[in-house]
């Protein structure tokens, strides 16, 4: 299936979500457990607030050294880009392309209902939007 729609995409899901109090070792224990490389930072409504993810881990670790002490609200990515669920895979990929980043938060009127990731995407969205930017790179 081609160009699949976000809602098909995270009809299934329960993304990791903390509240911006929450640690980075917090974080960092429930990503692991979970396998996912991001957190999505909310209040108690689920309003989004930021994201925190892998790279932001090692940042942090870096700069601060110790996990226990630091706040997902003193590192996160406030404001996040966000994608509504009604668009589509390629939409997303040009978006995460395009910013640089490999997580994007799926968001409706402000509240969390999943998030995409480049490996959620298939062989043929992925050979669409490849051949979409070979495209333009011959045209630019």
């Amino acid at each position: 299936m081609t160009n699949r729609n976000i809602s098909f995409i995270v009809k299934d899901q329960n993304p990791l979500m903390l509240r911006p109090t929450d640690t980075v070792e917090v974080a960092c224990q429930r990503m692991c457990e979970r396998r996912v490389g991001a957190v999505l930072v909310t209040d108690a409504h689920a309003h989004l607030k930021g994201i925190f993810t892998g790279r932001d881990a090692v940042q942090v670790l870096a700069r601060h050294g110790d996990a226990a002490r630091v706040h997902l609200s003193e590192v996160m990515t406030a404001k996040p880009d966000t994608i509504a669920p009604e668009r589509t895979a390629i939409e997303a990929l040009r978006m995460m392309c395009d910013g640089g980043y490999r997580h994007l938060p799926v968001v409706t009127d402000g509240k969390v209902v999943g998030i995409v990731s480049r490996s959620d995407f298939k062989g043929l969205e992925l050979d669409q939007f490849e051949d979409e930017v070979s495209l333009w790179e011959r045209i630019c």
